[in-house]
Parts: C-alpha cells; sequence; structure tokens
C-alpha cells in the first residue's frame, strides 16, 4: 500500500489519509471544499462542488492519474435540493461517468454543502 499525500488538496482534519494506492486501485477520502491554500471554504453548492472536484483531481494527480481513471464515487449533499446544481459542476469534471451514489446527509464537517470521495484504476 502506498500513502497519498499532496499539498494540493486540503490535509487531513483527523486520523486519516487524503487516499491510498493499492493493488493498482486509488482511494480517495472524502474531499470537502475547502481551499487547500487559503483553508477557506466558498460559499454557495457550485463553488463548493467546484473546489471538492479539485480536491480528489489533486489527489488522483498525485496518484498520477485523472478522473477518466475513476470508476465509482460517493457523493454526500447537505441538501438534495442542490442536486442539480452539483451535477452541472460534476458532469464537468467526471466526464466518464463512473458508477455513483449520491446521498443527503444530516450535515457534513465544517458546516460544507457537499463532499465528494472516489475510487480509481491506475
Amino acid at each position: 500500500m502506498k500513502v497519498l499525500e499532496t499539498k494540493n488538496a486540503p490535509g487531513a482534519i483527523g486520523p486519516y489519509s487524503q487516499g491510498f494506492e493499492v493493488n493498482g486501485f486509488v482511494f480517495t477520502s472524502g474531499q470537502i471544499p475547502v481551499d487547500p491554500v487559503s483553508g477557506e471554504v466558498p460559499e454557495g453548492i457550485a463553488a463548493q462542488a467546484e473546489q471538492s472536484c479539485k480536491n480528489v483531481g489533486a489527489i488522483l494527480e498525485c496518484a498520477g492519474i485523472g478522473f477518466e481513471n475513476v470508476v465509482k464515487t460517493t457523493c454526500f449533499l447537505a441538501d438534495m435540493g442542490d442536486f442539480a446544481a452539483f451535477n452541472e459542476v460534476y458532469a464537468r469534471y467526471f466526464i466518464s461517468k463512473p458508477a455513483r451514489s449520491c446521498v443527503a446527509v444530516k450535515a457534513l464537517p465544517k458546516g460544507v454543502l457537499c463532499e465528494i470521495e472516489a475510487i480509481a484504476e491506475k
């Protein structure tokens, strides 16, 4: 197993890693929309979805792959009313249309509106 760690995605805020590479697969931890440089969270679902996608992309890049390698995502929304706006942004990044689960949750870390985790083939 290889731990994936990059300064281009937010550091872990708990006892976990940004991602792992194992047996030809990459597993990312859920990425919330924290800007890795400023530590700030943008306002609104579109901006937050954009930052979450960028954070997933940074971990994929750390593993030497891209969004086209993603085979499965799990997306968490604080409000299912944001589903359409979230999908508009998500579709620009995950153009290969990986398998996906998208669920509404009661709350997310730091009060954010979305979180994305991914599994990709190396």
